[in-house]
């Protein structure tokens, strides 16, 4: 089956180019704002304890998948809108159009997101976090608010924040998602230093899943994984990404918990999210919210079974524990 292209409106990235080849000189522009970002958010609040190997260039940073050849970011059912979230200008929302279904015929879960580089501003994710909201979830992610100081970079508070959000938007009357959203089945992921970010959120007693894309566990954070209580989604960018070693330490100091590993070949630091619709990278958080929120056993075969889809995929190297 053809995958179907992306689908729905995205209000919050007006600027974000939607066609399959992209001007290289707009793509080198954007990975070396994200670049500063990211060596400088290492270093702020939240993530102090996650140190840049001496080693590490910008060019490292920036390496991504290319676009020609690579698997298309495959949307589902749900036309998306998107917007600031209401009464919280510290946040951004993608959702289904048409709540209808829920809760009565599909279950509506909560994902936030946590940008690269801890970034405010989530409009370079718009594509990503588009299509994983088209499968039925509610995806909330950082913007910057009025009068914000310039390089203002988002914590996991930020990230608490969105689900206290969610569970009064969830009851107050009046809202579109009053009743909708299951407040049971809530997810933190992110990407790079927002990858540090769901770990840490990952000890909150409301959140049942995380993932943790280019990125890891790093010194104080190690510690914080003693406190995680859920399945424990972790991939990264192969031998470009200079945080796989990370990314593998943290999947192997995982004892007791469910966890999937994937390191896909060529991928880079960068990896897909810049993709249309975000890519390979969107199909894997996709796929793992709605095993993991809607029992869905067609996803659940991207990461167990005998013909595993990752597994079998000679672009990944994957790993397994405790996972049913």
């Amino acid at each position: 089956m053809t995958p179907k292209r992306l689908v729905g409106v995205d209000f919050a990235a007006p600027d974000r180019e939607t066609g399959p080849r992209r001007n290289l000189e707009e793509t080198i522009v954007r990975n070396t704002s994200i670049i500063l970002g990211t060596l400088i958010a290492l270093a702020v609040a939240g993530v102090s304890h996650a140190q840049r190997p001496a080693n590490i260039t910008r060019e490292m940073i920036a390496t991504a998948l290319p676009v020609e050849g690579a698997p298309l970011a495959v949307a589902g059912p749900y036309k998306v809108e998107s917007g600031p979230a209401f009464g919280s200008p510290g946040h951004v929302v993608y959702r289904p159009a048409d709540l209808t279904p829920f809760p009565g015929k599909d279950t509506l879960p909560l994902m936030v997101w946590g940008n690269g580089g801890c970034a405010i501003n989530s409009t370079r994710y718009g594509g990503f976090l588009t299509t994983i909201a088209s499968h039925g979830v509610v995806v909330m992610a950082t913007a910057a608010e009025p009068g914000a100081a310039p390089g203002t970079r988002s914590t996991a508070d930020n990230l608490r924040k969105a689900i206290d959000w969610a569970d009064a938007e969830n009851k107050r009357a009046g809202s579109p998602l009053n009743g909708k959203i299951a407040l049971d089945k809530v997810a933190v992921m992110g990407q790079s230093c927002g990858g540090f970010l769901s770990i840490e959120l990952g000890a909150d007693p409301r959140v049942d899943t995380i993932g943790v894309f280019n990125s890891g566990a790093q010194g104080d954070n190690i510690a914080r994984l003693t406190a995680l209580h859920g399945p424990v989604l972790l991939i990264n960018g192969h031998e470009r990404d200079f945080l796989m070693a990370s990314s593998k330490a943290t999947y192997d100091a995982i004892d007791k918990l469910p966890a999937f590993y994937g390191a896909r070949h060529g991928a880079g630091h960068t990896a897909t999210v810049d993709h249309p619709g975000g890519g390979e990278w969107a199909n894997v958080a996709s796929n793992w919210l709605k095993w993991q929120f809607k029992g869905d056993k067609q996803a659940a075969k991207m990461f167990v079974g005998k013909d595993c889809a990752l597994c079998t995929n000679s672009n990944w190297d994957t790993e397994s524990k405790h996972l049913q």
